[in-house]
């Protein structure tokens, strides 16, 4: 970890926050329980426990892995429907195969991260490929849940491939941290990922002893997830460590430390940083379904059970009629 880096980050753009920003105070700082999902891969639920009012417009995050696989024990989901949010699948070692019922999906790896738009519907599947499950290997990633504002709820699906290459790669004045924008914008410079409402996803490295303070939208949310290793967040230097999110209060920078102290299977303190501006709406979720309210909810399972979100192409071995008890 992690797949994209480079030489000498003193090479890459430089950001800091301007000396009058205000300092994000942390609110809080919460531990992920662990879990499994799909058919058994190992999970750490980075939001559990934070009020929504602090997340709004993210939804939920996973930390899948890290893990390191024997043969035949890789896992993923099976087909699944969706309606209504943005998923992103962040691979930052190992690969996954993605597949819609809208005839979508590809493959991603190292660094390569999947936008899925579900909108109106669909019926997805994630798994690593046969190979992967033959040999077993290293596997770790994010899945995040973003919301849609009402009026693209039920937008037709869309899915953007972001691969490891094309990451807006920034860092710090001293050069001690790798900054790789997925989506959004930091200070200026722009990632690839298009969004629907608009956030700003950032995963950072940064080495022992090193700090960032970075700007921040006055009018999106803050929020850091520790992937690796442990440090401090904040003007008061509040502890956080692997499998801790800090939620950020109001101002215009937040700031992340290294410790000067890293174990040695984990050299480097590897954090993404979440923005986003707040939808405000009322949201009903349920499941893989997430709405304004009971209605469309109830709406949602009801076009799913009648196969209005698709169909399992048959070359998986399912037939045309949609998903099989």
């Amino acid at each position: 970890m992690p797949a994209v880096t480079v030489e000498n980050p003193l090479t890459l753009p430089r950001v800091a926050a301007p000396a009058d920003a205000v300092a994000r105070p942390v609110l809080g700082v919460t531990t992920a329980p662990s879990g499994f999902e799909g058919e058994g891969f190992p999970v750490r639920r980075a939001f559990a426990g934070i009020n929504y009012r602090h997340l709004d417009p993210f939804i939920m995050m996973d930390q899948m892995g890290e893990v390191e696989y024997a043969p035949g024990e890789p896992k993923g989901t099976p087909w699944h429907p969706h309606r209504g949010f943005e998923t992103v699948t962040y691979i930052i070692d190992g690969v996954f195969d993605h597949q819609d019922s809208n005839g979508g999906g590809g493959t991603i790896t190292n660094g390569d991260t999947q936008w899925m738009t579900a909108g109106s519907g669909l019926l997805h599947i994630e798994a690593p490929p046969e190979s992967l499950v033959m040999s077993g290997g290293l596997f770790h990633g994010l899945q995040l849940w973003v919301n849609l504002p009402a009026k693209d709820k039920m937008m037709a699906p869309r899915y953007q491939d972001i691969r490891g290459g094309n990451v807006q790669l920034l860092t710090t004045p001293d050069g001690g941290a790798l900054l790789r924008v997925i989506a959004g914008e930091l200070d200026g410079h722009q990632g690839p990922g298009i969004t629907h409402t608009p956030i700003t996803m950032i995963h950072a490295t940064l080495a022992a002893g090193a700090e960032l303070t970075l700007p921040w939208r006055e009018d999106f949310n803050g929020l850091a997830y520790v992937l690796a290793g442990r440090g401090s967040v904040g003007a008061e230097r509040r502890p956080i460590k692997l499998g801790q999110t800090a939620v950020f209060g109001a101002g215009s920078s937040l700031t992340v430390r290294a410790d000067a102290q890293q174990d040695s299977h984990t050299p480097d303190l590897e954090v993404v940083l979440l923005g986003g501006q707040p939808i405000r709406e009322p949201m009903a979720h349920y499941g893989p379904f997430v709405m304004n309210n009971q209605k469309e909810l109830q709406q949602a399972f009801e076009d799913f059970q009648k196969g209005r979100l698709g169909t399992i192409p048959a070359v998986h071995g399912m037939t045309e009629g949609g998903p099989q008890a």
